[in-house]
Protein backbone atom coordinates (compact mmCIF):
# COMPACT_ATOMS: atom_id res chain seq x y z
CA UNK A 1 0.00 0.00 0.00
CA UNK A 2 1.18 3.48 -1.29
CA UNK A 3 3.03 5.38 2.08
CA UNK A 4 1.04 8.73 3.54
CA UNK A 5 2.72 11.59 1.82
CA UNK A 6 3.88 9.37 -1.24
CA UNK A 7 3.19 10.82 -4.83
CA UNK A 8 0.41 7.70 -5.05
CA UNK A 9 -3.34 9.02 -6.78
CA UNK A 10 -6.15 8.80 -4.39
CA UNK A 11 -7.43 6.15 -7.01
CA UNK A 12 -4.48 4.23 -6.47
CA UNK A 13 -4.44 4.58 -2.97
CA UNK A 14 -7.85 2.89 -2.79
CA UNK A 15 -6.91 0.09 -5.07
CA UNK A 16 -4.27 -0.49 -2.86
CA UNK A 17 -6.37 -0.54 0.28
CA UNK A 18 -8.68 -2.92 -1.65
CA UNK A 19 -5.90 -5.34 -2.96
CA UNK A 20 -5.11 -5.74 1.01
CA UNK A 21 -8.67 -6.95 1.38
CA UNK A 22 -9.09 -10.70 2.46
CA UNK A 23 -12.71 -10.93 1.18
CA UNK A 24 -14.40 -14.12 2.65
CA UNK A 25 -15.24 -16.68 0.52
CA UNK A 26 -18.94 -16.85 -1.13
CA UNK A 27 -20.74 -19.06 1.53
CA UNK A 28 -22.16 -22.31 0.82
CA UNK A 29 -25.00 -21.66 2.88
CA UNK A 30 -26.27 -18.70 0.90
CA UNK A 31 -26.29 -20.83 -2.23
CA UNK A 32 -30.11 -20.74 -2.81
CA UNK A 33 -30.20 -17.00 -2.62
CA UNK A 34 -31.10 -14.89 -5.42
CA UNK A 35 -27.85 -12.75 -6.27
CA UNK A 36 -27.65 -8.98 -6.56
CA UNK A 37 -25.04 -6.36 -6.85
CA UNK A 38 -24.45 -2.99 -5.36
CA UNK A 39 -21.84 -0.69 -6.41
CA UNK A 40 -19.78 1.71 -3.92
CA UNK A 41 -18.92 4.47 -6.17
CA UNK A 42 -16.26 6.99 -5.61
CA UNK A 43 -15.78 9.68 -7.31
CA UNK A 44 -14.87 13.61 -6.09
CA UNK A 45 -17.05 15.66 -4.50
CA UNK A 46 -18.35 18.33 -5.89
CA UNK A 47 -18.60 20.87 -3.11
CA UNK A 48 -15.54 19.66 -1.72
CA UNK A 49 -12.33 20.37 -4.54
CA UNK A 50 -9.91 17.45 -3.69
CA UNK A 51 -11.85 15.30 -1.74
CA UNK A 52 -13.69 12.32 -2.41
CA UNK A 53 -17.36 11.17 -2.18
CA UNK A 54 -19.56 7.92 -2.90
CA UNK A 55 -22.32 7.92 -4.14
CA UNK A 56 -25.67 7.28 -2.54
CA UNK A 57 -29.05 7.79 -3.88
CA UNK A 58 -32.87 8.01 -2.67
CA UNK A 59 -34.86 5.30 -4.48
CA UNK A 60 -37.79 6.55 -6.25
CA UNK A 61 -41.25 6.33 -4.15
CA UNK A 62 -43.06 4.37 -7.02
CA UNK A 63 -40.83 1.20 -6.54
CA UNK A 64 -41.75 -1.78 -5.88
CA UNK A 65 -39.57 -2.59 -3.78
CA UNK A 66 -38.32 -0.49 -1.13
CA UNK A 67 -39.08 2.57 -2.65
CA UNK A 68 -38.25 5.69 -1.33
CA UNK A 69 -35.39 4.35 1.05
CA UNK A 70 -31.43 5.62 0.77
CA UNK A 71 -29.58 2.69 -1.28
CA UNK A 72 -26.54 2.41 -3.46
CA UNK A 73 -26.90 1.81 -6.89
CA UNK A 74 -27.12 -1.81 -7.51
CA UNK A 75 -29.66 -4.16 -8.17
CA UNK A 76 -30.19 -8.61 -8.80
CA UNK A 77 -27.97 -10.14 -10.78
CA UNK A 78 -29.56 -11.05 -14.23
CA UNK A 79 -28.83 -14.53 -15.54
CA UNK A 80 -25.06 -15.41 -16.47
CA UNK A 81 -24.33 -12.04 -15.05
CA UNK A 82 -20.95 -11.28 -12.49
CA UNK A 83 -21.48 -9.11 -9.40
CA UNK A 84 -19.07 -6.67 -11.17
CA UNK A 85 -21.14 -6.73 -14.52
CA UNK A 86 -24.89 -6.55 -12.43
CA UNK A 87 -22.79 -3.43 -10.32
CA UNK A 88 -21.46 -2.20 -13.84
CA UNK A 89 -24.42 -2.40 -15.68
CA UNK A 90 -27.22 -0.42 -12.48
CA UNK A 91 -24.33 2.15 -11.99
CA UNK A 92 -25.18 3.14 -15.92
CA UNK A 93 -29.12 2.56 -15.72
CA UNK A 94 -29.42 4.31 -12.71
CA UNK A 95 -27.34 7.23 -12.87
CA UNK A 96 -26.37 7.40 -16.53
CA UNK A 97 -22.54 6.97 -15.49
CA UNK A 98 -21.22 4.03 -18.07
CA UNK A 99 -18.02 2.60 -16.94
CA UNK A 100 -15.35 -0.15 -18.06
CA UNK A 101 -14.73 -3.12 -16.24
CA UNK A 102 -11.11 -1.40 -15.45
CA UNK A 103 -12.90 1.57 -13.05
CA UNK A 104 -13.14 -1.59 -10.88
CA UNK A 105 -11.21 -1.50 -7.65
CA UNK A 106 -12.21 -4.55 -5.26
CA UNK A 107 -15.16 -6.13 -3.58
CA UNK A 108 -16.17 -6.64 -0.03
CA UNK A 109 -17.99 -9.14 1.97
CA UNK A 110 -21.34 -10.36 0.43
CA UNK A 111 -24.06 -9.35 2.71
CA UNK A 112 -27.24 -11.97 3.14
CA UNK A 113 -30.35 -10.02 3.78
CA UNK A 114 -33.12 -10.93 4.84
CA UNK A 115 -35.27 -10.51 1.88
CA UNK A 116 -33.43 -13.63 0.22
CA UNK A 117 -30.56 -12.18 -1.67
CA UNK A 118 -26.92 -12.40 -0.76
CA UNK A 119 -25.55 -8.94 -2.22
CA UNK A 120 -22.20 -8.29 -3.19
CA UNK A 121 -20.47 -4.75 -3.28
CA UNK A 122 -18.12 -3.73 -5.76
CA UNK A 123 -15.73 -0.73 -5.14
CA UNK A 124 -15.54 1.33 -8.64
CA UNK A 125 -13.37 4.37 -9.17
CA UNK A 126 -16.53 6.70 -11.04
CA UNK A 127 -13.81 9.59 -11.78
CA UNK A 128 -12.95 13.23 -10.73
CA UNK A 129 -16.00 14.51 -11.79
CA UNK A 130 -18.84 12.23 -13.66
CA UNK A 131 -21.75 13.52 -15.37
CA UNK A 132 -24.42 11.92 -14.05
CA UNK A 133 -27.83 11.40 -15.90
CA UNK A 134 -30.38 9.85 -12.94
CA UNK A 135 -33.19 7.86 -14.23
CA UNK A 136 -36.31 9.14 -12.79
CA UNK A 137 -38.26 6.09 -12.72
CA UNK A 138 -35.54 4.18 -9.77
CA UNK A 139 -33.94 7.49 -8.61
CA UNK A 140 -35.62 10.07 -6.55
CA UNK A 141 -32.32 12.14 -5.97
CA UNK A 142 -28.46 11.24 -5.89
CA UNK A 143 -25.92 12.02 -2.81
CA UNK A 144 -22.38 12.77 -2.52
CA UNK A 145 -21.78 11.27 1.22
CA UNK A 146 -17.97 12.67 1.85
CA UNK A 147 -15.76 10.02 2.92
CA UNK A 148 -14.59 12.03 5.82
CA UNK A 149 -17.85 12.04 7.21
CA UNK A 150 -17.98 7.89 6.82
CA UNK A 151 -15.17 8.46 9.01
CA UNK A 152 -16.53 10.21 12.08
CA UNK A 153 -16.25 7.96 14.82
CA UNK A 154 -20.21 7.80 15.91
CA UNK A 155 -21.23 7.94 12.24
CA UNK A 156 -22.22 4.36 12.70
CA UNK A 157 -23.84 3.23 15.60
CA UNK A 158 -25.54 -0.21 17.04
CA UNK A 159 -28.53 -1.21 18.43
CA UNK A 160 -30.49 -4.16 19.93
CA UNK A 161 -34.11 -5.26 18.86
CA UNK A 162 -36.20 -7.69 20.60
CA UNK A 163 -36.59 -9.91 17.30
CA UNK A 164 -32.87 -10.85 17.25
CA UNK A 165 -29.32 -11.32 18.92
CA UNK A 166 -27.82 -9.85 16.66
CA UNK A 167 -26.51 -5.75 16.78
CA UNK A 168 -28.48 -3.69 14.24
CA UNK A 169 -26.57 -1.30 12.37
CA UNK A 170 -27.37 2.21 11.80
CA UNK A 171 -25.52 4.92 9.61
CA UNK A 172 -26.41 8.24 10.44
CA UNK A 173 -27.15 10.55 7.51
CA UNK A 174 -28.30 14.07 7.78
CA UNK A 175 -30.49 13.56 10.68
CA UNK A 176 -31.76 9.87 8.59
CA UNK A 177 -30.65 6.38 10.12
CA UNK A 178 -29.86 4.00 6.75
CA UNK A 179 -29.84 0.68 7.95
CA UNK A 180 -28.30 -2.67 6.56
CA UNK A 181 -27.85 -4.03 4.12
CA UNK A 182 -26.61 -0.61 3.09
CA UNK A 183 -25.12 0.63 6.64
CA UNK A 184 -23.89 -2.60 6.73
CA UNK A 185 -21.59 -2.21 3.48
CA UNK A 186 -20.58 1.61 4.46
CA UNK A 187 -19.55 0.20 7.75
CA UNK A 188 -17.33 -2.22 5.78
CA UNK A 189 -16.04 0.08 3.79
CA UNK A 190 -15.43 2.64 6.45
CA UNK A 191 -13.22 -0.22 8.41
CA UNK A 192 -10.98 -0.95 4.92
CA UNK A 193 -10.22 2.98 4.66
CA UNK A 194 -8.89 3.02 8.63
CA UNK A 195 -6.82 -0.12 7.34
CA UNK A 196 -9.00 -2.62 9.09
CA UNK A 197 -10.80 -5.50 8.32
CA UNK A 198 -14.04 -5.81 9.43
CA UNK A 199 -17.15 -8.82 8.81
CA UNK A 200 -20.18 -7.88 9.23
CA UNK A 201 -22.57 -10.26 7.47
CA UNK A 202 -23.82 -11.27 11.39
CA UNK A 203 -24.92 -7.45 11.58
CA UNK A 204 -28.69 -7.22 11.93
CA UNK A 205 -31.21 -5.09 9.58
CA UNK A 206 -34.63 -3.68 11.09
CA UNK A 207 -37.98 -5.52 11.22
CA UNK A 208 -39.22 -3.36 8.62
CA UNK A 209 -36.36 -4.25 6.08
CA UNK A 210 -36.84 -8.58 6.66
CA UNK A 211 -39.54 -9.16 3.81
Amino acid sequence: MPKPGSEASPRERLAALCDGFARLAPDVAHAELKRAAVAIALVGDPRQPGELALLLTRRAKTLRSHGGQWALPGGRCDPGETAIETALRELHEELGLELASDAVLGQLDDYPTRSGYVMSPVVVWGGASPALAPNPLEVASVHYIPLAHIAIEDAVTFVTIPESPRPVVRFHLNGSHLHAPTAAVIYQFRELLAGRTTRVAELEQPVFAWR
